[in-house]
């Protein structure tokens, strides 16, 4: 069980409005829904309108967002010659269409034909990004009938504690970020791996419910500053939080539909997780 007696914090927040993209620390979140505003509301999708991922494709870890005002701009970073793009937090909508992610077929609207010429040029296939709109019913993983989420995997909130990398990074020749993960909510003050055991738990007064522990994929192994594969960190994890054939690393979590965190937030463990 968790040390109780330590102070825990929220240290860092991410969003990717982007799904697949690269995230951006944030000092403050609005808590919505199917998460925080604006992660993970945009898509990218092929011809058929399937959804694209690093997993298949690495070279995505190479376009970095940051963030604008009511937006944000995508660079690529191996590409100086093609000029940023600025993309709206809200759709500018050109139509709809239903896109698929896993087994969720998903109701979006279409975004700028311009962002499709441009992210159909970057990853050197033709693509076209989708926004999700409020009207878009899409329950967690498995159906789970405590609220919406957004492109995401699977839930609304990944939360990581920080303790739980430094302890992976030790027994790596070469130490990972914290981005191979892509958690929106990071943890200081936890003993490694404690994040796993929660299951009701406040963040700065808003309630949260830890799901399950979250398994991995080969997308952690793909270096986000080059898009290049090696079999860490996954090979070395597998050696010792591999659950039912899974890789575990974090904590798929559900939230409230309303609230704000902010970077320092103080959190309380609430109950544990059997």
């Amino acid at each position: 069980m968790a040390d109780t007696s330590a102070l825990l914090t929220l240290s860092d927040l991410y969003l990717y409005p982007v799904k697949s993209l690269g995230g951006f620390r944030v000092s403050e979140a609005a808590i919505e829904p199917r998460g925080l505003r604006h992660d993970r509301r945009w898509l990218l999708v092929d011809e058929r309108g399937k959804f694209l991922t690093q997993r298949t494709l690495p070279k995505m870890a190479l376009l970095h967002l940051e963030y604008a005002h009511n937006g944000f701009i995508v660079r690529h970073i191996e590409r100086p010659e093609l000029k940023p793009l600025l993309v709206p937090f809200e759709a500018e909508h050109k139509g709809t269409q239903f896109v698929t992610v896993w087994d969720d077929m998903v109701f979006a609207f279409r975004g700028l034909r311009e962002h499709d010429e441009w992210f159909s040029e970057a990853l050197g296939l033709n693509c076209r990004m989708v926004h999700m709109p409020e009207a878009a019913l899409r329950a967690p993983d498995g159906g789970d009938a405590r609220g919406l989420v957004s492109f995401a995997d699977a839930y609304p909130f990944l939360v990581i504690g920080q303790a739980s990398l430094d302890d992976l990074n030790q027994r790596l020749a070469q130490p990972v970020p914290m981005n191979r993960f892509r958690p929106n909510i990071v943890v200081r003050g936890a003993a490694a791996y404690a994040e796993d055991t929660w299951h009701n738990f406040s963040i700065g007064g808003n309630h949260f419910e830890g799901v399950r522990p979250c398994g991995r994929c080969v997308l952690t192994t793909t270096d986000q500053q080059t898009a290049e594969r090696t079999p860490e960190p996954l090979r070395t994890l597998a050696q010792y939080r591999t659950v039912d054939n899974s890789v575990m690393f974090g904590l798929n979590t559900v939230g409230p539909e309303q609230g704000l965190l902010r970077v320092g937030d103080a959190i309380e463990v609430l109950s544990y997780r059997n």
